[in-house]
């Protein structure tokens, strides 16, 4: 078995409002010196051996990922 994360963030061009209002807080709390925040999503998968990263590709593609405004990125991690 193995480990695989995706990271799932909007593309730099696209409004993150929930970003922008973390942003926006965060002064309001005593947090300064944060100039942006972006907010994205985070997948964990436990696969098999057999599942190669093409699979997990296609998987964070087609079902984990609206890839018109966001980005992914898949890694495999120490269990």
């Amino acid at each position: 078995m193995a480990r695989v994360v995706v990271d799932v963030m909007p593309k730099q061009e696209i409004l993150d409002p929930q970003g922008q209002a973390v942003a926006n807080a965060l002064p309001r709390l005593g947090f300064d010196g944060v100039s942006s925040v972006r907010q994205g999503k985070r997948f964990e998968l436990e696969v098999d051996d057999s599942v190669d990263d093409a699979a997990l590709a296609r998987i964070a593609e087609t079902l984990l990922t609206n890839t018109v405004i966001e980005d992914f990125t898949v890694r495999r991690v120490e269990s």
